[in-house]
């Protein structure tokens, strides 16, 4: 570190759709110096999933600012205009975007900020006592009094895997190797999974490989939707879910699969819609088995042997595959470089970050934040892309002691918990 560095107000790590968020919400901000580290040299969500019909699960206002700040310079209509694709927008009439649109728009933001700095990875954070010293592997350094980590999640593996098989995150890159294969088994239940087997699906008939779709889930079940349900992506009632006993809060989240792990009604239609054309014109080489998990997955160098479990049957099987796509999900790490400053970290039974409502997960409570590393504290509308504005709202009104952007305390109709005024005692 250079004499006379500036320290900053605030250091956000890592810049995925939140940190950008963030960034983009602090920089008018008169009163708040912040800078954003990133490893890559730019912007990219999810590559390896950018197919080209895929969609959004949310609508456009889920941007990086619209739920803080409509007026904001780097909202998705403003880049709708000034790319020239707003009357075009307008006109298809649809709420969601392309997932490539929104990854276009994410990098016309980053482009737009003075406060990134690319090329940075982050390999130690320390204390000097005053405040957090953060070095990356240029040799770099940079002095900041709050933190906010938004560096991602990683592919979750649910089993042990040798061999060539890919997690979904590499779809794309690796793609040409599953369509020279005899067989291809995808292992999933959400809406990666479906949208890698409608798209090997439609690659089939040309390729002529087989086809099976494994899924633990007792059926291919869609995204609940509802109005009332996504009342749910609200404030309230994550801070009802905070409220609940990490025991509850556990078990209220194994049985909301459906709010945030479901696959879109559409893709499942149009799925099942290609399976009945294929059957009316010849018939289809393609295996779809529900409530079946892959428990070992074993690899002799020319394919894979997949022991399979039926959770309903509790009845055992065999399946051999040349090829294999584990749409399995993703999961918070810890990043290592946070070793040196562990102590000053509040973590729960499980070894993850413990939470306060703010988002904060530092002892003191208003030092170091996290972006989407907090599912098991604030409920499943950690990941959702709609829940990014609001939080970088709690965390700014944190840093600066005032609320530069509206925090809506409750938006609801309905009441989660019984409400006080039903506590009270009856009259006689």
């Amino acid at each position: 570190m250079t004499a006379g560095a500036p320290t900053y107000d605030l250091l956000g790590i890592g810049l995925g759709p939140f940190n950008l968020g963030l960034a983009c919400l602090a920089e008018p901000l008169d009163d708040l110096r912040a800078v954003f580290l990133e490893a890559a040299d730019g912007f990219s969500w999810h590559p390896g999933m950018m197919l080209p019909d895929a969609t959004l699960q949310v609508p456009f206002l889920a941007d990086l600012v619209t739920l803080a700040d409509p007026t904001s310079r780097f909202s998705y209509l403003a880049f709708l205009k000034d790319v020239g694709r707003l009357y075009p927008f307008y006109i298809r009439e649809s709420f969601y975007p392309l997932r490539r649109e929104y990854d276009d728009y994410c990098r016309w933001a980053a482009e737009r900020l003075d406060c990134v700095r690319w090329g940075e990875r982050v390999v130690a954070v320390e204390h000097d006592g005053e405040a957090y010293v953060v070095r990356s592997a240029t040799g770099r350094s940079w002095r900041a009094r709050r933190l906010v980590l938004g560096t991602g999640t990683a592919p979750r593996l649910p089993f042990a895997v040798e061999g060539p098989a890919l997690h979904s995150a590499d779809y794309l890159d690796r793609k040409p190797g599953l369509l020279a294969a005899s067989s291809v088994t995808v292992v999933g239940s959400g809406q990666s999974a479906a949208e890698v087997y409608a798209d090997l699906l439609a690659e089939q008939e040309e390729h002529g490989f087989a086809l099976t779709w494994v899924t633990r889930s007792p059926r291919f079940f869609p995204m609940e939707y509802t109005k009332l349900t996504l009342e749910m992506t609200s404030p309230e009632w994550s801070s009802y879910f905070q409220s609940l006993p990490a025991g509850r809060r556990a078990e209220v989240q194994r049985g909301q699969a459906a709010l945030s792990k479901g696959i879109s009604s559409q893709t499942i239609d149009a799925i099942f819609d290609e399976l009945y054309r294929r059957q009316a014109t010849g018939g289809v080489d393609t295996t779809l088995l529900t409530a079946t998990e892959v428990t070992a997955a074993r690899w002799d160098g020319t394919g894979y042997t997949l022991d399979l479990r039926h959770t309903e049957q509790d009845s055992t099987g065999q399946l051999r595959t040349a090829a294999l796509v584990l749409a399995t999900g993703y999961a918070p790490r810890v990043p290592d470089f946070l070793e040196p400053v562990r102590d000053r970290i509040r973590w729960d039974e499980h070894g993850r970050f413990l939470a306060s409502a703010s988002f904060a997960v530092d002892h003191a409570g208003d030092e170091v934040f996290v972006q989407n590393a907090e599912e098991h504290t604030h409920g499943f509308v950690a990941p959702d892309l709609g829940m990014g504005a609001m939080r970088n709202s709690v965390i700014l009104a944190q840093v600066l002691g005032r609320e530069p952007y509206a925090v809506e305390k409750r938006i609801a109709f309905q009441e989660w918990g019984i409400p006080d005024r039903f506590r009270e005692e009856a009259p006689a």
